[in-house]
């Protein structure tokens, strides 16, 4: 049997996504990637001398919290002037449209709040709200340039972002409702993900298990991409669009 070309294969995840009810989307670094937003690997992954993986963990934050403050600041600044892509928008447009839709992203970006996604899981967190950690008050906080040492407007202990630094476990209510979306969707796309980082690497290949059609789109094959129903190769905002 000859392979389905890409054109083919977008045809079927169309028809698949417009007879389903039920569809759950994971996004990962290359979707944001497409708006500008550095993917903290490689030569990316360094600040001053600093490497990115070094900053974010909770031993960084006890060590020097205006050290990681600065460097979230820069990052901050990297991304105020970045806005959401074709596919970041076209995610909102199929929201409007299935009746039980859950978007799950890797992305600390916010970019697809500001492109309008609504049922939006965050499994790592935003950058752009911050958490108290005294009190565990969390809010959104836009400044840039922002404090190097902020305090929290209830009790007034030290911010830190609301973000899941290496080391920690992620919210277990926003993993349990991602699960949960993955074990009932009738279709799963999995969109810009390396497929590196679990536990969001292996939910596609669960939501296969549970009997969804599965998709992976992509600028590189992954080692999942087997796994899954069918691989779409290109960039995000070209290809979701037309779905």
């Amino acid at each position: 049997m000859a392979e389905r070309s890409a054109e083919e294969n977008i045809l079927m995840v169309k028809e698949k996504l417009a007879e389903s009810e039920r569809v759950a989307i994971l996004t990962g670094a290359g979707i944001s990637a497409e708006s500008g937003v550095p993917t903290f690997r490689g030569k990316d992954g360094l600040w001053r001398q600093y490497r990115a993986t070094d900053l974010a963990t909770p031993e960084a934050f006890a060590r020097d919290s205006r050290l990681v403050w600065e460097f979230y600041n820069w990052r901050r600044e990297l991304l105020a002037p970045l806005q959401p892509n074709a596919a970041h928008h076209a995610l909102v447009d199929m929201e409007r449209r299935i009746p039980r839709f859950t978007l799950i992203t890797q992305n600390i970006d916010g970019l697809h709040r500001s492109a309008g996604s609504r049922n939006i899981l965050e499994l790592h967190g935003n950058i752009w709200w911050v958490r108290c950690t005294k009190c565990g008050a969390v809010s959104e906080d836009r400044r840039v340039p922002f404090p190097q040492s902020p305090a929290c407007d209830s009790c007034g202990a030290l911010l830190r972002p609301n973000v899941v630094w290496f080391g920690e476990s992620l919210d277990p209510r926003i993993l349990d409702e991602a699960y949960a979306a993955v074990h009932s969707c009738q279709v799963m796309l999995i969109i810009g993900t390396s497929a590196l980082v679990q536990p969001a690497a292996s939910m596609g290949v669960l939501a296969r298990r549970q009997g969804a059609f599965v998709a992976e789109i992509n600028l590189d094959p992954t080692s999942y991409s087997g796994a899954y129903h069918l691989s779409i190769l290109g960039k995000a905002g070209d290809i979701v669009p037309r779905l």
